[in-house]
């Protein structure tokens, strides 16, 4: 089954810079500027790479003006809500074997 445009949304969202792929065009802070700025050789240096979902849309034309495809945006995988742990419950603990019979 597809993801919705909604579903796709809602997940977590964070920006990535391609630095090998970089040219320094400077389009992605003109248009993203609350997320990107620029180092002193005119390079683009994520401010926070987790887009929230009021500039996502923004975030999605920055990477699409790209002219080298360098920024993305990549979708984080969020758990289910059933599958958060829960306050007081811990992970089993697994042996550790020190190399000693036991």
């Amino acid at each position: 089954m597809a993801m919705t445009r909604a579903q796709a949304d809602a997940q977590a969202h964070v920006l990535a810079v391609d630095f090998a792929a970089c040219d320094g065009h400077g389009l992605c802070v003109e248009l993203l500027p609350e997320l990107v700025g620029l180092d002193e050789w005119g390079y683009p240096v994520l401010r926070r790479p987790t887009v929230p979902p009021d500039l996502l849309p923004h975030a999605r034309r920055a990477v699409a003006a790209c002219p080298v495809m360098a920024l993305r945006l990549n979708r984080v995988p969020t758990p289910a809500p059933d599958q958060l742990p829960t306050r007081g419950t811990a992970a089993p603990r697994r042996a550790v074997s020190h190399g000693q019979p036991g």
